[in-house]
């Protein structure tokens, strides 16, 4: 027999896996629906459960689980971040990587400062209650941080690449600094600010950022090195694929266990392994591993949306602003049009100067696409929302009137930004960028490197092939190697990459000889 408690539980798992069900199935129908995608269908449903949970406990609760830190951070993130890097188009992400690291990094201390300094100067003018400058700095780093998960709902890889490569890099990076920064401020002591405070900061992040990277690489390699010289498959597909999930999650706690960057670490883990450790395994494992983190990553996007919909309606948080709404309709307006006008403070003049250090016009970011650069960034999601619980409440829970506030604001900012902006954004999409009807043709192009698929290109308008690069001039100094096309870069990573990475790590062009498998089967033929 079970506990009275085990046997809630049990309910409420039981709700929550037919609700997750229902949102794969409802996601299903309306996939070609050119509004709606699965976060904001996950999220409605959420809503709408939360309210039926209210109704029916006669307004003591809304939600089946109560929102925790540990478990988004530890087990929902890693898979959909991890997932991001295995299957991005690394050429598209590197050769946009310095505009990336100024979107993500300069960009986001940009827009904390902004929303951190309209903050001051207009919450002090409501009624709010008592909220000291650091608090007023970690709602500047909550609201900073933009929803890369979301991003991967309403971006197309394969229809944009070069937005969806600028945008989710921007948002890998972006939650990274945010956590960062906002860890930096609960860290410092803030009543006594000087430059050593911005000194000291600005080295602790790229001692994090160079560290993460570091670590994500150097586990995505060893797992490559241990699958290559092993022979997992010789005996068992099981195998391979279990070190991979296993290496994967390893390099995210290790950063977590080292005070580092998790997100980070796993992304670059997962571009790692996509480059090398993917084409050490079998055939079997490859479509295994490629169905298997892409369904990890699903599952938890949609629980991520269904958890924090579901959360938005506690009555604990509400019940202390009930008796002021205009005042939480206030605070929610402010940071809307702080977050707007922070990313526009960042996006266009920082685009400028990239543009300007752009010789080819097609290099170039033109006005409309940093239109839809800013709007798709304009989404907050489950970062901002555990960031603001790890600040305003202790254990989920709050007893201070201010703090409910900031609690219900950013659920409500989540909310609108997530279903106004997700459902404008492929419209919008749609109208400044209209995709040519004859795009077949660009998908004759592959790359093998990449385990997203067998027929998209990597590169929007150019080619994959080492082939179809122009033969070039070797470059007689630094400023001339700058100024040479990025492909030319690439030559060179290519050579090294052949000559000294890929005997050791195997890689693309490696084909694991196993006995009974397709491959040895193919040599039979051939010998005979």
């Amino acid at each position: 027999m079970l506990f009275t408690s085990d046997h809630a539980s049990v309910v409420s798992m039981n709700l929550f896996v037919a609700l997750l069900c229902a949102c794969i199935v409802i996601g299903h129908l309306l996939e070609e629906n050119r509004w709606m995608n699965e976060s904001i269908t996950a999220l409605v449903i959420g809503v709408c459960t939360g309210v039926v949970i209210l109704l029916t406990s006669g307004g003591k609760s809304s939600h089946i689980f109560v929102f925790s830190e540990d478990l988004f951070f530890i087990y929902l993130l890693p898979p959909i971040i991890f997932n991001a890097g295995f299957q991005v188009k690394k050429k598209q992400f590197f050769r946009n990587f310095v505009t990336i690291v100024l979107f993500g990094a300069v960009g986001t201390l940009i827009s904390c400062g902004i929303i951190s300094l309209g903050v001051i100067q207009f919450f002090k003018k409501l009624d709010i209650g008592s909220l000291d400058i650091g608090d007023y700095l970690a709602i500047g780093a909550i609201f900073a941080a933009t929803d890369s998960v979301c991003t991967l709902q309403v971006l197309n890889q394969d229809e944009t690449p070069l937005l969806y490569s600028l945008v989710f890099g921007e948002g890998v990076v972006n939650d990274a600094t945010s956590v960062v920064l906002f860890n930096a401020i609960q860290s410092f002591d803030l009543t006594h600010i000087d430059p050593r405070i911005a000194l000291h900061f600005i080295g602790n992040f790229l001692y994090l950022f160079l560290t993460s990277t570091m670590l994500g690489v150097m586990t995505g390699l060893l797992s490559a090195y241990i699958i290559k010289k092993l022979y997992f498959g010789r005996h068992s597909t099981d195998r391979e694929v279990a070190l991979m999930m296993l290496m994967a999650y390893l390099s995210y706690m290790m950063a977590e266990l080292f005070y580092l960057s998790g997100i980070l670490t796993v992304f670059f883990c997962g571009i790692v392994m996509s480059h090398y450790t993917w084409h050490n395994v079998t055939e079997s494992s490859r479509v295994t591993t490629k169905h298997a983190f892409a369904t990890f990553s699903f599952v938890a996007e949609i629980f991520i949306f269904l958890y924090v919909g579901m959360d938005a309606l506690d009555i604990e948080k509400w019940r202390f602003v009930s008796d002021s709404p205009g005042t939480s309709v206030a605070v929610s307006s402010i940071l809307m049009a702080l977050i707007m006008a922070g990313r526009a403070a960042f996006i266009f003049p920082l685009s400028l100067l990239i543009n300007l250090a752009k010789k080819s016009p097609n290099e170039k970011i033109s006005y409309r696409q940093q239109v839809v650069v800013w709007w798709a960034g304009l989404m907050r999601g489950a970062v901002s929302i555990a960031l603001a619980y790890n600040q305003f409440t202790r254990s989920g829970h709050t007893q201070l009137r201010p703090n409910a506030i900031m609690i219900t604001s950013t659920i409500t900012v989540v909310l609108f930004s997530t279903v106004v902006f997700g459902l404008l954004t492929k419209p919008l999409i749609r109208f400044l960028l209209p995709q040519p009807k004859n795009t077949t043709s660009m998908l004759l192009s592959s790359d093998p490197s990449t385990p997203k698929s067998i027929t998209v290109p990597l590169l929007g308008e150019g080619q994959d092939s080492e082939f179809d690069l122009p033969e070039v001039v070797r470059p007689s100094s630094i400023r001339a190697l700058l100024s040479t096309p990025t492909h030319t870069v690439h030559r060179y990573w290519r050579k090294f990459d052949d000559a000294f990475m890929r005997p050791v790590f195997g890689g693309r062009g490696f084909v694991p000889f196993v006995p009974g498998s397709p491959t040895e089967r193919s040599f039979q033929q051939q010998e005979q």
